[in-house]
């Protein structure tokens, strides 16, 4: 073993000696993990500037029951994840935040908080499978995961549901291992307690899901025991007493104030039309989470599929059903859904993560296997596919390389070629070790580095400064072609949208300090309906940029009628 993965084994040693020090080296790797580009990474649309311009609506109305994007009612989600955002901006402002209701990073200190709730919640959970040294682990790799990372600098729901999942999933293993006999100590009292005050919040917080992922598991579970007489630990009276205490009030706030529309929107309209079709051109087909997977889930995807031989030999031993129970009714329900978005199936990596270690533990992972090494490799294919998409957008839009990145991303494909090595040599747990170090370089020259330089993607930020830049209070601000959410979170609530230059000409004749943003497209009707307007609107600049969304280039005029 060389003198760093002996560093990094004395480290994983110490550190797991106590809980309260891999509680807190877990909290530094999720940092180092997540922090990279959290605040200097632009509002992601559309959904993200949706809940966070929501939540910024909160703060302005004062109405913490209603749900609304302009004048548009958003009843798609609960109030959960709105009421979290606009205390943390609320936080903000009263610590002296500069801007704070159109910082985006306040909004997504819900995420980060959800994110590294979720990994030390995955330690937790995986107390009850494996020892500390390896649960420890777990939770590094639940850090290093990339679809945890992605959900931690996003202002919306997945990072704080798949804590609330890990949560309700750890008390239920205890009880279920438990009554198995298969639990090496005795759960805490207050086990039921942890169970439902998870499940409450998750149902504030996206409805449903956190109920449905255990809800099945416990439904195999019970199958397989023939009776439910194992439930009894987590108190189900007492518990869906908690739960109604804790949603029933606004639950029927909103039922009262938006006449039932609510409950039309997001059941009817948004959780069944998603089952019935794939909404929002987020279709996809069965299988597609399981191709996925080895991205989602890098750098532990290719280590955690060769342990499926392992996890089918031994299903029917306590600790491998409740993980299977865990992950595939679930899995097999996102696959079969319609509509597919990666942060679906992201509640389930914990369980994954514990089957991994499971496998490893016992001697389930056999480099010898035909095609080991070969899909080992993918620790190191993985990451230099994205290299190769970042260098390539970044000279393909902006003619030029993320320089100061290019130190740190060739850091990353070396640790991840160090993990690789390690896997051959028989060296397991180190492979794990160092794809994590691999994740960490990872994030910080993708997200720190590389993805804040792409200037074509920032439109709606550079639309916003130059706003913000004219010399006149208060501006009134309508955009045609552009109508992108990120727009109205940062330039302000009462944006118009404008449909054709006619529309933009209209509003620059009303009274007080006027300012249009015309896409290209309705360059030609704009300047047709200006024509003869005393004073004529000033040309200020014109941005041009890319619109992901749209995958189209822009060029968007900013002109100001004073």
């Amino acid at each position: 073993m060389s003198s760093f993965g002996s560093g990094l084994d004395r480290l994983a040693g110490f550190a797991s000696a106590s809980h309260w020090r891999a509680c807190l080296l877990l909290v530094l790797l999720s940092l180092g993990a997540f922090l990279p580009g959290f605040a200097s990474l632009q509002p992601f649309d559309r959904d993200e500037p949706r809940f966070a311009q929501a939540s910024k609506q909160m703060l302005e109305s004062r109405d913490f029951v209603d749900i609304r994007f302009q004048d548009e009612a958003r009843h798609k989600k609960p109030v959960g994840i709105y009421w979290l955002q606009s205390a943390s901006v609320a936080a903000g402002e009263a610590l002296g935040v500069p801007q704070a209701r159109t910082t985006i990073w306040l909004y997504r200190l819900p995420s980060l908080i959800g994110a590294i709730a979720t990994v030390l919640l995955t330690y937790w959970a995986l107390l009850a499978f494996v020892g500390a040294r390896l649960a420890l682990l777990g939770g590094a790799l639940m850090a290093a995961a990339v679809l945890l990372g992605v959900e931690a600098r996003i202002a919306k729901t997945d990072a704080v549901l798949a804590a609330c999942a890990v949560a309700t999933m750890g008390a239920l293993a205890r009880t279920w291992l438990d009554w198995t006999r298969s639990l090496a100590f005795v759960p805490s009292r207050h086990n039921w307690l942890v169970f439902w005050s998870a499940t409450a919040l998750a149902l504030l917080v996206k409805g449903p899901i956190v109920p449905m992922v255990w809800g099945l598991a416990a439904l195999v579970l019970s199958l397989r025991e023939r009776s439910l007489r194992w439930l009894a630990p987590l108190r189900p009276r007492a518990g869906l007493l908690l739960c109604l205490v804790v949603v029933l009030p606004w639950f029927i706030a909103i039922a009262v104030k938006s006449g039932g529309d609510f409950f039309t929107e997001s059941v009817g309209k948004d959780m069944l039309g998603k089952v019935g079709e794939g909404q929002e051109k987020h279709w996809g087909p069965p299988g597609l989470y399981l191709l996925l997977f080895f991205g989602t889930y890098w750098p532990a995807a290719a280590l955690a599929a060769m342990a499926i031989p392992f996890a089918w030999v031994r299903r029917r031993e306590p600790q491998i059903l409740f993980l299977l129970a865990w992950i595939l009714p679930s899995w097999l329900i996102f696959e079969a859904v319609p509509t597919k978005l990666p942060h679906y199936v992201l509640p389930l990596f914990p369980a994954v993560t514990a089957l991994l270690l499971l496998a490893l533990v016992n001697g389930g992972i056999d480099r010898f296997r035909r095609g080991a090494s070969l899909t080992a490799f993918l620790v190191v294919l993985v990451p230099a596919a994205l290299v190769g998409v970042i260098l390539y957008g970044n000279w393909t839009l902006d003619r030029t390389l993320p320089w100061l990145a290019l130190p740190v991303l060739a850091l990353a494909l070396l640790a991840a070629f160090l993990s690789f090595l390690a896997f051959r040599r028989g060296e397991t747990e180190g492979a794990l070790w160092r794809g994590v170090i691999a994740s960490l370089l990872l994030s910080a020259g993708v997200f720190g580095l590389a993805a804040p330089s792409l200037r074509s993607l920032q439109l709606s930020p550079r639309l916003a400064e130059t706003v913000r830049a004219l010399n006149c209070p208060a501006p009134k601000v309508i955009t045609v072609g552009y109508r992108e959410p990120s727009l109205v979170f940062l330039v302000g609530t009462d944006l118009a949208m404008g449909y054709d230059g006619a529309a933009a000409a209209a509003f620059l004749r009303e009274p007080g300090c006027r300012v249009a943003l015309v896409e290209q497209r309705a360059a030609e009707g704009f300047a047709q309906a200006i024509a003869g307007m005393d004073p004529a609107p000033r040309l200020v600049t014109t941005l041009r940029g890319f619109n992901l969304n749209g995958g189209r280039r822009l060029s968007i005029s900013v002109h100001v009628r004073e």
